[in-house]
């Protein structure tokens, strides 16, 4: 009897060989920048796999893009300060490529409609409680490409 692999194997295993398509499509186009950033997006998912021991899962997988999101969006926001426009265009680039892996970023009115859910289920009314709200509202968004800080500053405006 032969095990069937589970979808969250499947769903990692795709990202990963879409990848690696998408590596082989840019060394042969001879776009060098892009196979920079898409190779920089597979070492950082390997990674994970070595340090860990662990098989990539669709959370795992989405949680290393969204520090890589994270680190081009610092990095070019520093480069803008030091007057060094053309390092923060290559980071912004980057920012793009790894975007395009991600699953869709939740509209203006899913993440309201997250957060009035939130707040009605934890019946949380002050600053204080924020994180049980944050957490709530972020189960609700899953799947989604949630920026947290966003979406904490979200969070207390409509509690203060």
């Amino acid at each position: 009897m032969t095990r069937q692999p589970s979808s969250s194997k499947l769903v990692s295993m795709a990202l990963l060989e879409q990848i690696q398509k998408d590596m082989t499509a840019a060394m042969k186009g001879r776009e060098e920048a892009r196979l920079d950033a898409i190779r920089m997006i597979k070492a950082a998912l390997q990674r994970y796999t070595v340090d860990t021991m662990k098989p990539l899962d669709e959370a795992a997988e989405l949680q290393i893009l969204n520090t890589l999101v994270k680190q081009r969006r610092e990095s070019a926001d520093m480069f803008r300060k030091g007057n060094r426009p053309e390092l923060a265009d290559k980071e912004e680039a980057e920012l793009k490529l790894i975007e395009s892996y991600m699953p869709s970023a939740p509209t203006e009115a899913e993440i309201d409609a997250a957060l009035a859910a939130a707040m009605a289920e934890t019946g949380v009314t002050s600053l204080k409680q924020m994180g049980v709200v944050m957490k709530a509202a972020q189960a609700k968004l899953a799947g989604k490409r949630v920026d947290g800080k966003a979406l904490s500053d979200r969070v207390r405006s409509k509690l203060s």
